[in-house]
């Protein structure tokens, strides 16, 4: 961990350390792709298939690293968090294989299927107002009554060292079985988590890779921060993309504004398209927060076409039972 301007921020050492933490409790996730796609686009994909780790999401490897980088002392009491879900579950997972507690302030509105899976791996669930300021008025009240240290879904260097092991892994299966590197990554953009541990692998080993981040039209403040050149923050977005409704905190805005090439949006509408096509055609489950960034693709083929690009799919975690496009 380096200092920059009062901020903790990780390093490349962090990354090689958390990777070693995390690889005892995640899966190695495969990489896939499909000629159909690839037509489509008009690039070559490789899809990063967070949706088959442990507790399917690609927040595993954060929640892990955090978990099991605290001392005895400082795990006594647990942890705590907020999250719409996949953060959330992921830390009740890394908790439970700790044997130490978890508390998590969840919305209310949240999948079913995520508040389900964060008790059956033994986490102990708030439910607040879907709004940020509500989640952290919740969140304090519940860190004061129990003193569990605050493993935040996104802004905290452990995290983000942890979620760049995904893109480490990316960049090493590529030359392993894909036959060389990648000309663009991209991934969804909420918080900022992924992508930030995204920036910090490429700009380490790879910093000739553009890096992408994809956005729900209808919770755009990311895109918006990065064109104002300051975070913006929406309070309560409403989109079908449900993990990525979340602003930028000063720690994940560090990297965007350093390393990000662009962000780019997708509709819900778009969105859930992109969804159904990787069902139809990939046959593997993905959140529709994982499709926006092949919706983006789809949207701004010229923006890709012709080069190899690396797309993060960062979670499994479906309601089967409202399936997007039977709402729609």
């Amino acid at each position: 961990m380096k200092d920059v301007n009062g901020m903790i921020i990780p390093t490349w050492d962090d990354v090689i350390e958390a990777h070693d933490r995390v690889c005892p409790h995640i899966h190695r996730t495969p990489v896939l792709t499909s000629s159909y796609l690839n037509a489509l686009t008009g690039a070559q994909l490789f899809f990063k298939c967070e949706n088959f780790q442990k507790a399917g999401a690609f927040k595993v490897r954060g929640a892990s690293n955090a978990v099991f980088g605290l001392s005895d002392e400082m795990a006594k009491n647990g942890v705590a968090t907020h999250s719409s879900g996949n953060h959330a579950l992921s830390l009740a997972y890394a908790a439970g294989r700790r044997g130490i507690p978890c508390h998590v302030v969840m919305p209310r509105t949240a999948p079913q299927a995520k508040k389900d899976a964060v008790k059956g791996y033994g986490g102990i669930v708030t439910e607040c107002e879907p709004s940020t300021t509500s989640r952290e008025e919740y969140f304090a009240r519940v860190q004061e009554e129990t003193g569990a240290d605050f493993v935040h879904p996104y802004n905290d260097p452990r995290v983000i060292a942890g979620q760049a092991t995904c893109s480490r892994e990316l960049l090493e299966q590529m030359e392993q079985d894909h036959g060389g590197g990648l000309d663009a990554v991209i991934a969804p953009i909420g918080g900022g988590g992924m992508i930030s541990g995204t920036c910090l692998t490429l700009s380490t080993i790879a910093p000739d890779v553009r890096i992408y981040a994809a956005e729900p039209d209808q919770a755009d403040d990311a895109a918006r921060s990065f064109r104002a050149g300051h975070i913006i923050a929406d309070d309560a977005p409403e989109t079908v993309a449900d993990g990525l409704k979340v602003p930028l905190k000063e720690l994940t805005w560090h990297f965007v504004k350093t390393h990000v090439t662009d962000i780019l949006t997708a509709s819900d509408q778009e969105i859930i398209d992109a969804m159904r096509l990787t069902w139809q055609r990939m046959k593997i489950v993905m959140e529709s927060s994982s499709a926006v960034p092949l919706a983006v693709i789809l949207r701004n083929p010229e923006v890709f076409a012709g080069k190899r690009v690396g797309v993060v799919i960062t979670g499994g975690n479906v309601d089967l039972g409202k399936l997007p496009w039977m709402q729609h």
